[in-house]
């Protein structure tokens, strides 16, 4: 029988993210919501105040675009139809009415570090957007959590998450990087400084240090600045123009093929990271680059989406997803009963 999935989508990462899943599910009645809140978050993103994060803003203005240019069926906020399954990239807000449906977690990409924010989430329950994407993964209100890598998949267990609920899968963008290579983005050999966000999501980013950073490591070869999507782009050029008059800014393009084409990344803690390592780049970021790449999400040729969706057919079907606990990856579990689900 045909069920309901709602994909709740975000940024177009993970929106992107959400509709390969989806493209994977055929014999199934998907849609797809922007991302959303209810109670006072949602008043306060519908005046416009959240416009900085996924409930709003850029974000929720590209997500549309792209689903209308795909033709994607959209039920805003869930509210057209009872759903069987949800599937989402974030549980840093679990919508009350999901609440209590069958649900699968699918991780984005990188998980902020562990700071104030976090040990107030998990230890003292405050909400897990204060967090960031630290709190990945502590609702617990979600079925199956597919994660990136078995190093990811240990660092979730650190945290206080149930093993038997992480399965090892891969994620949807950062499956098959070697793809990227093949693009036409015109420029090669450069140094790419990728931005980021964080003064938008009220943290301290010293940008002025960042530039002269990556000024330094270019030594006079050609330097890039990629503007993160989210961030002022006005202000952003401004700055790099008075401090980096030579460097080219761009704000939109593929951040993974202009990766594929430079010879030097130079980021901050981000998803991007995985792409430069991945392909072998010289890395220059925030943190420990040995830990990133022990985290580095596994490479299966772009085969994640449709894993991902074998374990909502088996959540749909009655069956249960094996624990990741037991070692090893879904592909190798996937053939093997398991037990139906209680109640």
């Amino acid at each position: 029988m045909s069920a309901n999935i709602l994909f709740v989508c975000g940024s177009l990462n993970q929106t992107t993210m959400m509709h390969q899943i989806a493209r994977q599910l055929g014999e199934h009645s998907c849609f797809f919501t922007p991302f959303y809140a209810q109670g006072i978050l949602g008043g306060l993103s519908r005046l416009g105040l959240l416009d900085f994060s996924i409930l709003g803003g850029r974000h929720r203005r590209n997500t549309l675009r792209y689903l209308a240019q795909q033709g994607l069926p959209v039920d805003f906020g869930g509210q057209g139809r009872d759903y069987d399954l949800v599937v989402t990239c974030t549980d840093l807000i679990v919508q009350p009415n999901l609440r209590g449906k069958w649900m699968v977690l699918v991780q984005e990409g990188m998980i902020a570090p562990e700071g104030l924010g976090y040990a107030l989430a998990r230890y003292l329950k405050f909400p897990r957007y204060l967090a960031d994407t630290a709190a990945t993964g502590l609702s617990d209100a979600y079925d199956v959590f597919c994660v990136a890598s078995p190093g990811f998949r240990d660092l979730f267990v650190r945290k206080g998450i149930k093993p038997e609920k992480l399965l090892v899968t891969g994620v949807p963008n950062f499956d098959h990087l070697d793809a990227y290579r093949k693009n036409d983005f015109p420029y090669h050999h450069f140094v790419l400084a990728t931005t980021s966000s964080m003064r938008e999501t009220f943290k301290w980013d010293d940008r002025a240090g960042f530039i002269a950073k990556a000024r330094r490591i270019a030594a006079g070869r050609q330097l890039i600045f990629k503007l993160h999507p989210n961030e002022d782009a006005l202000r952003a050029r401004r700055e790099i123009e008075q401090l980096a008059p030579e460097a080219m800014v761009l704000e939109d393009g593929n951040v993974h093929q202009m990766i594929a084409n430079c010879d030097v990344l130079v980021s901050q803690l981000s998803s991007v990271v995985f792409t430069g390592l991945a392909l072998g780049k010289e890395v220059h970021a925030d943190g420990d680059l040995e830990a990133m790449r022990r985290l580095l999400p596994i490479q299966n040729g772009g085969a994640s989406a449709g894993r991902i969706a074998e374990v909502c057919r088996r959540l749909l079907g009655g069956q249960w997803p094996e624990s990741a606990a037991t070692g090893g990856t879904l592909n190798a579990r996937l053939g093997k009963q398991t037990p139906p689900i209680a109640g």
